[in-house]
């Protein structure tokens, strides 16, 4: 919420303008189960556990935003429920965690509905006509990825939704211009890109795309346990996309422009021209989880390999 929130390996910032036009910063060092067991560093399965902590962080930050933003108004429309400070006291868990626990529970029984149970159930109509378990995948598939662009061009005219992805694309500016060891600026920012081939936006549409593929091969004779399957098989899915994209961004392979070229095309739609208070505030995002100073950012454009590699690590949402 008029901010950006920029995540490095082991430490990550959110930065807000306020609605009396001040920027104010915050950061945390982060931990992650990858660095606690071994086990999760292993392929497929860092995928998942990255994706699970990602959408932890994903909504503190939003509601962290909120309270940064400082409008009394807004804050109050993130004020904890009743059942939430009954499940607070209960637990002895801080509300705010109680809240977010909440919030994402919520999001993926909305995620579910609208992207899994829909699809398949509109899909089982054509069974009568289709007997083929493949091409009722494919056709299932379709569904899903038409729902999925449908919903992001619908909330793209919601004015609050056009504001995040103005700040989305300003994030994107601002990483390629570190990227490219330029001086971190608002004159050098402005004239990248929006688009960047790590973005979030580009993980979602591979993993319509792998579950399209897993889920084809599964049978139609239940339709509760088709479904059943596929939200097991999630995780799963997750892993595979995550692996693409972190390859992806890693391989210096001439076709993975092509590979990651509709990824790029669906984020003219979550992303839009920011302005320059935009690309300040992502700015001071990236320098603070970076740990960069004004004259560490100079000493970086100046051409400090170490430091432009380490941009790589950073999560593009």
């Amino acid at each position: 919420m008029e901010g950006v929130m920029m995540r490095a390996p082991s430490r990550m910032a959110i930065a807000v303008r306020r609605y009396d036009g001040q920027i104010i910063v915050r950061d945390q060092q982060l931990s992650s189960l990858k660095d606690r067991h071994s086990i999760f560093k292993l392929p497929v399965i860092r995928g998942v556990v990255t994706f699970a902590e990602t959408l932890v962080v994903g909504i503190r930050s939003l509601m962290a935003s909120a309270e940064m933003y400082g409008d009394p108004s807004v804050v109050q429309e993130y004020k904890p429920s009743r059942v939430e400070r009954f499940v607070a006291d209960k637990t002895g868990k801080k509300v705010e965690d109680v809240m977010t626990w909440f919030a994402l529970l919520l999001a993926i029984g909305l995620a579910i509905a609208l992207f899994v149970v829909a699809p398949a159930v509109l899909t089982g109509l054509l069974r009568q006509w289709i007997a083929h378990r493949v091409m009722l995948g494919l056709i299932e598939g379709s569904i899903r990825l038409a729902v999925f662009i449908g919903y992001i061009v619908l909330v793209t005219r919601i004015k609050d939704i056009q504001r995040v992805f103005q700040y989305h694309g300003a994030e994107h500016k601002v990483i390629h211009c570190y990227e490219h060891g330029e001086e971190l600026s608002i004159e050098n920012a402005r004239k990248y890109s929006t688009l960047h081939p790590r973005c979030g936006t580009a993980f979602l549409l591979v993993v319509m795309v792998v579950s399209i593929v897993m889920f084809s091969a599964l049978g139609w004779n239940n339709m509760i346990a088709r479904i059943l399957v596929k939200l097991l098989l999630l995780p799963l899915v997750a892993g595979v996309s995550y692996e693409i994209i972190k390859w992806a961004g890693r391989t210096s392979w001439p076709g993975v422009k092509f590979v990651m070229f509709p990824g790029l095309m669906l984020q003219k739609l979550t992303t839009r021209e920011p302005d320059d208070d935009q690309l300040e505030v992502a700015m001071k995002a990236f320098m603070q989880a970076a740990g960069l100073t004004d004259k560490g950012a100079q000493d970086a454009a100046e051409g400090d390999g170490n430091i432009k590699e380490g941009a790589k690590d950073f999560r593009v949402s």
